[in-house]
């Protein structure tokens, strides 16, 4: 998550306003109803891993078994008997 300076963005009554409450420490504002983003959706890396998973079952239905799939990947055997048997 980046960090925006409220002064950057906000009028300055505004920012007079929460300083009221807060000061000098973060504040989360949460998007609106329908308008919030899924985990890794903004940065992509939802989806790398969705490519990444399908990269490791059809790895292992080419024949490699899942304790080289976790030492390729640096995954636990685990982890990756999990991605192979995901529907």
């Amino acid at each position: 998550m980046k960090y925006i300076n409220a002064n950057a963005i906000l009028p300055d009554v505004l920012v007079e306003e929460l300083q009221k409450y807060v000061q000098a420490g973060y504040i989360y504002v949460p998007a609106k109803g329908g308008q919030h983003k899924s985990w890794g959706e903004m940065s992509g890396y939802r989806e790398e891993l969705r490519q990444r998973n399908q990269r490791i079952a059809a790895e292992y239905r080419q024949g490699s078994s899942a304790e080289e799939l976790a030492d390729r990947y640096c995954l636990s055997v685990y982890a990756i008997r999990k991605i192979i048997y995901q529907k």
